[in-house]
């Protein structure tokens, strides 16, 4: 990206949907030379430019460590991802990144067991962390995912999930909040599944991603359970207008989540200061 503010042409070359609101794009860069050039690591996010509409933050949902296309996982919610979601296979949008320091720290976890809690539309950044960490499976301890998601209709990636659950290498729970005639599984919100493993707070890195007040009770919870405060990682959610910390809108006192995120450990979430 030789310019910080130029994005490069992206095509469509799949769409699933996984709601009613959500779509996963599959991506791949018009330009040889980029799409062979392009890595991310786990928990980065890229802008996205529907042209003559805007330009969004989206997290990279898929695989690091698979280098054929990317993959980003959107929620209809404002003027540019609903005019993104008219768009169809073939179609073209800009991307600038991968962009953001704070990622998820993978490799130093070694041996580690392994707490994902995801909630709601946090599952896809998450999404990038557990494909690796399956795919490098022996290189850590038992690996446990937690997802909650408001309604069955709403949990993202149906067939992934059915997969987890029957999984030998990974212990699955998930939850919704309300549930409809067919749901059978838990109720209630997403930290009540942490009663339902067990933690060894010695031995054990936690990451979560969801809304702001989900992941405010998660860390409450995990700190309950002794887990230290620099093995609780998270990530902070701010708007990121620019992407690159120079336009100041995500600051949050010293920090930028755009450059300096937007994964951070409690420990360093605690020292920034509220609001």
């Amino acid at each position: 990206m030789a310019n910080i503010y130029l994005p490069d042409i992206a095509v469509i070359k799949d769409i699933i949907q996984e709601t009613s609101d959500t779509k996963t794009f599959v991506l791949e860069f018009r330009d040889s030379k980029i799409k062979k050039a392009f890595e991310f690591k786990s928990g980065q996010f890229v802008e996205v430019s529907v042209f003559g509409v805007g330009e969004v933050p989206i997290g990279i949902s898929s695989n690091p460590l698979k280098k054929e296309n990317f993959e980003i996982t959107v929620r209809a919610v404002g003027s540019v991802t609903n005019v993104l979601h008219q768009k169809g296979i073939g179609d073209e949008i800009g991307i600038r990144g991968p962009l953001g320091n704070g990622t998820f720290p993978v490799d130093e976890m070694t041996g580690k067991d392994i707490l994902i809690i995801g909630g709601g539309i946090g599952l896809p950044p998450l999404r990038s962390l557990i494909l690796p960490i399956l795919d490098n499976r022996k290189k850590f301890g038992k690996f446990t995912i937690l997802y909650g998601a408001r309604t069955p209709g709403d949990r993202v990636y149906k067939n992934l999930l059915k997969k987890w659950s029957e999984s030998p290498k990974v212990e699955f729970h998930e939850t919704v909040d309300v549930a409809d005639d067919g749901w059978t599984g838990n109720v209630g919100v997403v930290t009540i599944l942490l009663d339902e493993i067990e933690i060894d707070p010695n031995n054990t890195a936690a990451y979560t991603c969801g809304p702001p007040i989900m992941i405010k009770f998660v860390i409450q919870e995990l700190l309950k359970r002794g887990l230290p405060e620099d093995m609780i990682i998270s990530t902070l959610e701010r708007y990121m207008k620019c992407g690159v910390g120079k336009c100041g809108h995500c600051a949050i006192g010293h920090k930028y989540i755009c450059t300096d995120g937007p994964v951070f450990s409690y420990k360093e979430i605690k020292a920034l200061p509220e609001g």
